[in-house]
């Protein structure tokens, strides 16, 4: 069982920065790959970025490549989400989510666990 706690959510200008975290329960962090998903008002949950068990593989959708960074420290059993450059279309809940595998995934049913989500706010 693992528990996820994001934070790190608010409202920012579009350009500016925020810097999400996901604060996961339990000594088998490091078992587990983790991934980022938003969901915009009226619309489908969708992925985000995730990174493998061991830090050494990301990926990224289309949308954030080259602004957002995800990364992880296994010895704090934390995940980090740095978006940079945000826009208006990246205003979203942001949710964390764990899958018990090596590999990430792009795919939300591939995740067993998910936190309760984070509000991001950009204004134009």
């Amino acid at each position: 069982q693992v528990q996820l706690v994001e934070s790190g959510g608010g409202l920012v200008q579009a350009g500016g920065s925020l810097r999400l975290s996901c604060a996961a329960s339990g000594r088998t962090f490091s078992s587990y790959a983790m991934g980022w998903f938003r969901q915009a008002p009226g619309k489908e949950r969708e992925f985000v970025a995730a990174i493998s068990r061991s830090g050494d593989s990301t990926y990224y959708a289309d949308s954030v490549k080259g602004r957002f960074t995800i990364s992880r420290d296994n010895a704090e059993t934390t995940v980090h989400l740095m978006m940079n450059s945000l826009k208006p279309e990246d205003t979203a809940v942001y949710y964390c989510a764990a899958r018990f595998s090596r590999r990430a995934a792009t795919i939300q049913t591939e995740y067993n666990y998910w936190g309760q989500g984070t509000q991001v706010t950009v204004s134009s």
